[in-house]
């Protein structure tokens, strides 16, 4: 019996036929564009029966984005631009890719060129295949500093002791989807959208190809400390609830330690008459407490300020203007 996946419908469809989009969102990305276009160029504009789109998502850029991206497409016919009406972050700008896209297969990459594109006819031969997604895992990560590196490692343990879907350790937006999969993505309704979480949430059959991850080119990382912090915190409560149940136990493990404490108390005035405790154990005791109520009140404020955006049914992003070919 042939245990080997089977082929999609997509992959199915005469080579001559083949459409690779590419998803690029850029922020203030200027200094990137030049070697990042003349790379695609010659890694994919070349390859046989392959039609290529490059779509160019302007995420509020306050630079000369834009004024290059529209200049290269004069060069490079292959270029599309979807021009976002104000900066609504890289989950939103990647969801607006996905929407424009029409490509068969659908790559996101970084306009850094930390995902090298050359990787990426080795993802299509794992999509012949039959795998509807082929994930890019980078096995070194000596160019990312030592605290992101750990941070990371922590974030991915953390993530998937909690939550139900699971994340692929050091695997990031780089991936090869098919159409399917694409269509899925863009069938799910949330406006607050943890991206890495809804690549892994809608599973599909799923292949590795394993890199090294090159120092950046051009530019400097749009993601500091306290923003990788709000991602962490945004992935685990789009995942999990497990955080409001984690202050449940730790409620009940709290009230049953203060009535054994109590019921201590009870039986030493019993034996030994009454016995005035001093202030500092109080003040500790009142003082921890409050604390533990307040993170309590910030984990259920979270979920809370999440269903808050999600009713209002708000989209994640407005385009201003599409440029480039239409499909």
């Amino acid at each position: 019996m042939d245990n080997s996946p089977k082929v999609s419908e997509s992959a199915a469809l005469s080579v001559t036929t083949l459409t690779l989009s590419l998803l690029v969102p850029l922020h203030n990305e200027a200094d990137s564009l030049v070697p990042l276009v003349e790379r695609i160029d010659s890694v994919l504009g070349t390859l046989p029966g392959i039609r290529l789109e490059a779509i160019f998502i302007n995420d509020g850029s306050t630079d000369a984005t834009l004024e290059k991206l529209l200049l290269l497409r004069r060069d490079y016919p292959f270029i599309r631009i979807v021009d976002l009406s104000r900066n609504f972050g890289k989950e939103a700008a990647l969801t607006a890719g996905l929407k424009v896209a029409t490509g068969d297969i659908v790559v996101p990459l970084d306009a850094d060129l930390q995902d090298p594109p050359e990787l990426i006819p080795q993802m299509i031969e794992k999509w012949r295949g039959g795998y509807e997604v082929v994930l890019a895992k980078r096995i070194d990560r000596s160019s990312d500093g030592w605290l992101k590196r750990h941070t990371a490692r922590w974030f991915y343990r953390v993530h998937n002791l909690l939550s139900d879907s699971t994340l692929p350790e050091n695997v990031g937006d780089f991936r090869l989807m098919d159409r399917a999969v694409v269509e899925a993505l863009n069938g799910l309704p949330e406006s607050k959208r943890f991206m890495k979480g809804l690549f892994a949430w809608v599973g599909f059959r799923t292949a590795v190809v394993e890199y090294v991850r090159p120092s950046r080119t051009a530019g400097t990382s749009k993601f500091n400390g306290w923003r990788l912090w709000n991602f962490a915190i945004e992935g685990i409560t789009s995942f999990s609830t497990s955080p409001l149940r984690i202050w449940t136990y730790l409620g009940s493990v709290i009230a049953l330690l203060s009535f054994s404490f109590g019921l201590l108390i009870v039986l030493r005035v019993l034996a030994y008459g009454i016995d005035v405790p001093g202030y500092a154990s109080l003040a500790v005791a009142v003082t921890f407490l409050g604390g533990l109520q307040l993170m309590g009140i910030g984990v259920i404020g979270e979920y809370l300020g999440r269903t808050y955006i999600e009713t209002k049914r708000r989209p994640p992003y407005i385009i201003r203007q599409v440029y480039g070919p239409e499909p």
